[in-house]
């Protein structure tokens, strides 16, 4: 990509940016409200604030690229040119945030790419908002192209197409598996080898020690858990806390989750609200039904759930005495916390077993005040989090500050809000200019005395 189409993208997404940042700022916090139903504060966090950070920061990052060239040696000048991929991208969006619907197929975008951009049916009102306000900002026409249209049918028709140059992806692990599979078996019909770009599920979850603070350690595990109702693939639903400081903890979260109010987001003093859709509920409160039946299981709090007025679900806490248990192990998307109680001396297997639960890797987090303590730590989870919080909750990555993304079954962990996945939308020339070219192919060795 050319300087000038660099800097035509940049003002395209700057005033984006700006735009969200003011005058659609109500509309696309509203639109995520009513359609994904976030409650005030994570609609503010999400559709403003990091959808216009995801497009600063991006042309930011595609500048930093753009200036990174090679050494030229004296007559010689080397540089390097950053292509747009020969083809399309294919952008496929979920509907837990509209920062990452408004991300996906822009940063592609921004790269000089054709993006097809496949939004959740559970989504369509805040994506609609997202285009008109690219429109507005002078992105042309066919650059971004938001289509409706069934999901299944639509991956089967770009996938086969011999112009698909990749895919960007957030959503199920399954779904992206299937997406893989295709790709694999149509490479055939391509150009060239498909960019495949995906973040997935998790599995996500706190471990304590017991050097931890439990103001900081409950406070976590009720925003990591049950903000936007478990609906992030960052939540915490799997915690592991040892049996001295276990009481003083419940103590303060049964507390705080007596107060929680859930509701209409229209209310601002709503926490919660309903979650997406009757799928949903259906797939979340079944789990919870069969954590009730099991008699390793103690339902702390909640587990009611009732879709007369909407799909609401009780926050709910199960204690369980299996730490390989159905819902330690298995993704639930939705506002359901299991904790582990271990015993203290019990610590290092306790970090092996965190690691090895789960198929997935993308966050975590870890709650203590013993710096030994968390070095430890750190070190045993190295491949258990692509995002790794110490004295945090293991939601809220900040575009700029920590990039997104885990391996395992969590995704490739390109990195989104960094220049790495920029990176992943262009293809690299080489172009040497001599400025002194040979004229003969003898070398002076050949030279007879």
């Amino acid at each position: 990509m050319g300087q000038h189409a660099l800097g035509r993208s940049c003002f395209h997404f700057f005033k984006a940016a700006d735009l969200i940042s003011g005058p659609y700022r109500a509309a696309i916090n509203a639109a995520t409200m009513l359609g994904q139903s976030k409650n005030v504060y994570q609609a503010e966090i999400d559709a403003a604030c990091e959808l216009a950070d995801f497009l600063r920061f991006n042309v930011h990052f595609a500048s930093q690229i753009y200036e990174d060239q090679p050494i030229s040696a004296p007559a010689l000048r080397n540089t390097i040119e950053y292509r747009a991929l020969e083809g399309f991208i294919y952008a496929i969006t979920p509907f837990n945030f509209t920062a990452i619907s408004g991300n996906l197929p822009a940063s592609p975008a921004l790269m000089g790419n054709v993006v097809v951009w496949k939004p959740s049916n559970t989504q369509i009102y805040s994506a609609w908002t997202i285009t008109e306000i690219f429109r507005e900002a002078g992105l042309p026409d066919g650059v971004i192209n938001m289509i409706f249209a069934d999901a299944v049918e639509t991956t089967n028709i770009i996938l086969s197409h011999p112009d698909f140059a990749g895919v960007h992806f957030t959503g199920s692990t399954g779904v992206f598996n299937h997406i893989w599979e295709t790709i694999g078996k149509n490479l055939h019909i391509y150009k060239s080898y498909p960019r495949i770009v995906g973040e997935t599920g998790g599995k996500d979850f706190i471990i304590a020690h017991n050097s931890a603070d439990v103001d900081v350690l409950s406070t976590a595990l009720l925003r990591g858990a049950f903000e936007f109702q478990g609906q992030k693939c960052s939540a915490c639903s799997r915690a592991y806390i040892p049996k001295s400081i276990w009481d003083k903890t419940w103590e303060k979260m049964y507390e705080a989750l007596k107060s929680f109010k859930i509701g209409n987001v229209e209310d601002f003093s709503v926490i919660m609200g309903a979650v997406i859709s009757e799928d949903a509920y259906k797939r979340i409160t079944r789990y919870i039904d069969q954590a009730k039946a099991n008699p390793d299981n103690i339902i702390m709090y909640g587990g009611g759930h009732d879709k007369k007025k909407g799909y609401f679900i009780e926050p709910t806490v199960i204690l369980t005495k299996d730490p390989k248990s159905v819902t330690m192990v298995e993704e639930i998307f939705g506002p359901v916390l299991t904790i582990y109680v271990y015993e203290d001396e019990d610590f290092d297997n306790v970090l092996h077993l965190v690691d090895t639960t789960s198929e997935y890797a993308l966050t975590g987090a870890v709650i203590a005040q013993d710096t030994y303590v968390i070095e430890k730590m750190k070190n045993a989870l190295t491949n258990s989090a692509g995002n790794f919080y110490v004295n945090d909750k293991c939601t809220g990555a900040v575009v700029g500050q920590q990039p997104f993304g885990g391996a395992r079954k969590s995704g490739t962990n390109d990195k989104a809000g960094s220049k790495w996945n920029l990176l992943r939308w262009v293809s690299l020339r080489t172009v040497k200019e001599n400025y002194v070219p040979a004229k003969h192919y003898s070398y002076p060795y050949m030279i007879e005395e």
